[in-house]
C-alpha cells in the first residue's frame, strides 16, 4: 500500500538543496557585481522605494528616544537649576563678606592714620555688643583694665568723637556714646572759636546746644572739642550744625547738630588713653580750703572790732571770687577795707 502525505503537507525541494542554490545565487551576484557593477542601478531603485518603509520602522524608536530624551534633559536641568541657584547664593554671601571686609580694611586704615595724627596714645577696640538698656545708648568693647583704659578716657573714629568711658573692667570697658542724655561735652566752633556745650538728646542720634540768641552760629558749622575739660584734646571734630531754632519766650536758641562720627555705624574704634587722675574736681579739699581762706581773710579786714561778724556763704562765693582767694591780699587793700 501506497502511502503518500496529504498535499497541505507537500513540500518541495529539500532546505539542503534549497540553501545550497541560494548560496550560489548569492556568490554569483555578488561576483558580478563586484566586476561588472550592473547591480548599482538595481540597488538604488530598491532603496528609494523602500526608503518610506524604513522611516515608518525608524518612527517609534525616534520617538521613545526623544522622550527619554526629553526626562533626561528635565531632570538634569533641574539639578543644574539648583546647583546654579545654590552657587549663586554662596557667591553672593562671598561678595557680601568681601565687601564687608573691604569696608572695614579701609575704615581700620583711616584709624590708624588718626592714630598716627593724634598726639596721645591710643589702643584700638572693638564693639562686642550694645548695652541692654534701650533707653541708653552705650556699647561695650573688648578693651579693659588689662590694656591701659581708664575711667573718662575719650573714644574717637577716623572722623571724630563717638563717646567717653564711663565704665571700666578687667577685660571690657562700656562707652557712652555722645547722643546718650547723659552725655555731655565741651564744644568750640571752628569758625568764629565761640565755646558752648553739646549734650545728647537720648532719643535721635543728634545733640543739642545752647546758646543765646544773638550768638554767631549758623547751619553748617563745624563744632570741635575746645580742649578746656582737660579729657578731649582740643580739635577733635564733634559736629556740624544743622538747625537754629530761635524762640520768642527765651532768649536762648537751640541749636540742633549732627555728629560727624559714625556713632550707630562703624564696629572698630580708637580710646585715647589720656591721664584722668589728676583733673580737677570742685568739691575737693583743695577747693574747700582755699574757700576758707578766703572767708577768713574777709571776716578779718573788713569787720569792725566787737562786731558780731556772721561766717560767709560758701555757696555764695563765686568762681572769681575762688581766684582772688589764691593770691595774698595786699596792706593798702586792707587799710581801704577798714576804712
Amino acid at each position: 500500500m501506497d502511502y503518500s502525505p496529504p498535499p497541505l503537507f507537500k513540500q518541495g525541494a529539500s532546505a539542503r538543496v534549497r540553501a545550497v542554490f541560494f548560496t550560489v545565487f548569492a556568490v554569483f551576484l555578488l561576483v558580478v557585481d563586484s566586476r561588472l557593477n550592473t547591480l548599482t542601478f538595481a540597488r538604488q531603485v530598491l532603496g528609494t522605494v523602500l526608503y518610506p518603509a524604513q522611516m515608518m520602522a525608524v518612527i517609534p524608536a525616534d520617538i521613545a528616544r526623544q522622550v527619554s530624551h526629553y526626562f533626561v534633559t528635565q531632570t538634569d536641568l533641574e539639578k543644574e537649576n539648583s546647583r546654579l541657584k545654590r552657587q549663586q547664593m554662596i557667591n553672593a554671601d562671598s561678595l557680601q563678606k568681601t565687601a564687608q571686609l573691604q569696608s572695614e580694611n579701609n575704615h581700620l586704615r583711616n584709624l590708624l592714620g588718626a592714630r598716627e595724627r593724634l598726639p596721645v596714645k591710643s589702643v584700638l577696640a572693638e564693639i562686642i555688643y550694645d548695652a541692654r538698656d534701650a533707653s541708653t545708648k552705650k556699647v561695650i568693647v573688648d578693651r579693659g583694665i588689662k590694656d591701659g583704659v581708664a575711667l573718662g578716657q575719650p573714644v574717637i573714629d577716623d572722623l571724630g568723637v563717638v563717646g567717653q568711658v564711663t565704665r571700666v573692667f578687667p577685660f571690657t570697658a562700656e562707652v557712652t556714646l555722645l547722643s546718650d542724655k547723659n552725655q555731655a561735652i565741651p564744644v568750640q566752633i571752628l569758625r568764629n572759636g565761640l565755646r558752648s556745650v553739646a549734650y545728647g538728646r537720648g532719643k535721635s542720634s543728634y545733640l543739642d546746644m545752647r546758646l543765646t540768641s544773638n550768638a554767631d552760629v549758623k547751619v553748617g558749622d563745624q563744632l570741635v572739642t575746645s580742649g578746656i575739660d582737660g579729657i578731649y584734646p582740643a580739635g577733635l571734630a564733634v559736629a556740624n550744625v544743622v538747625q537754629v531754632e530761635n524762640k520768642a519766650t527765651t532768649t536762648l536758641e537751640n541749636i540742633l547738630c549732627a555728629p560727624i562720627a559714625g556713632i550707630d555705624k562703624n564696629k572698630q574704634l580708637l580710646i585715647l588713653q589720656v591721664s584722668t587722675t589728676n583733673l580737677p574736681r570742685p568739691d575737693t579739699e583743695d577747693v574747700r580750703a582755699k574757700k576758707e581762706k578766703f572767708n577768713r581773710k574777709v571776716t578779718r579786714d573788713t569787720a569792725p572790732p566787737g562786731s558780731d561778724v556772721k561766717p560767709v556763704d560758701h555757696q555764695a562765693v563765686t568762681q572769681a571770687d575762688m581766684k582772688d582767694a589764691v593770691k595774698e591780699v595786699k596792706p593798702e587793700d586792707k587799710k581801704e577795707a577798714t576804712k
